[in-house]
């Protein structure tokens, strides 16, 4: 049976594209080249289907949520809130798999952060 190699790709709308493409490269160092290709680190993906009325993702209109693995959770939150950015207040710790906190973008879209263990 043929499978799915990896993520190949994450696509959102956005009022402003080029501001909100903008902050993800200026408060989470996400560096893009001319179409959107990005070189991640090789490391776990998780894939995970949730129940429809979870409250998980912050607003029942956003759908999906993107999860991005940091190596320092408290200083990539600390980078953040110095930027400015609407930072959650607490953080998660989840035994075996590792520590979660979250940003929402300047468009309202939820962002997980993961500090695998």
């Amino acid at each position: 049976m043929e499978h799915v190699l990896g993520i190949g790709g994450y696509f959102l709308r956005a009022a402003d594209p080029v501001s909100l493409s903008t902050w993800y490269r200026d408060c989470l160092g996400l560096n893009t080249e001319e179409n959107g290709l990005w070189q991640q680190e090789a490391g776990p993906t998780v894939f995970a289907p949730f129940e429809s009325e979870t409250d998980y993702f912050g607003s029942r209109a956003q759908q999906t949520m993107l999860n991005f693995r940091v190596r320092d959770l408290d200083a990539m939150l600390a980078q953040l809130r110095a930027k400015g950015a609407d930072v959650a207040g607490e953080t998660q710790d989840m035994e075996g798999v590792g520590r979660f906190g979250w940003v929402t973008d300047p468009e309202g879209n939820k962002i997980e952060l993961w500090q695998p263990v």
